[in-house]
């Protein structure tokens, strides 16, 4: 096989560019639209205003306790959360561990994770 029949061997296994779709081929469909294709989905509920005006609407667990660790660092989290965990070696995986199984934590860390929020928003009110 010369150098010729070699190139023209390489172009064979290449796909052509027509073949790819092009990236505006992917534009996100919107719930109704997914709605009529498949009737046996589940259809999407849109948020009430209530929780949209909820400031834990869409906020993860894991989320809230990496916002608390940021801007207070574990030492004042475990002093406000009061949690043995917090205290001694805490780590991101035991501690969300510890929440998810402890109503009581999660909804003391969520009260503080709000209590953030608020001095966030009023930087003169400091506990």
């Amino acid at each position: 096989m010369n150098l010729k029949d070699e190139h023209h061997q390489e172009g064979k296994d290449k796909p052509k560019e027509l073949d790819k779709p092009s990236i505006s081929e992917f534009k996100p469909k919107t719930n109704d639209e997914l709605n009529e294709e498949n009737p046996t989905r589940k259809k999407r509920k849109q948020a009430t205003e209530e929780q949209l005006n909820n400031p834990l609407h869409g906020v993860k667990l894991a989320q809230i306790l990496e916002r608390l660790v940021e801007y207070y660092g574990w030492e004042d989290v475990a002093e406000r959360g009061n949690m043995r965990g917090f205290n001694y070696y805490p780590t991101m995986k035991s501690s969300l561990g510890f929440l998810r199984k402890t109503r009581w934590a999660r909804e003391h860390v969520e009260d503080v994770y709000l209590d953030m929020l608020e001095e966030k928003e009023n930087p003169r009110r400091k506990k």
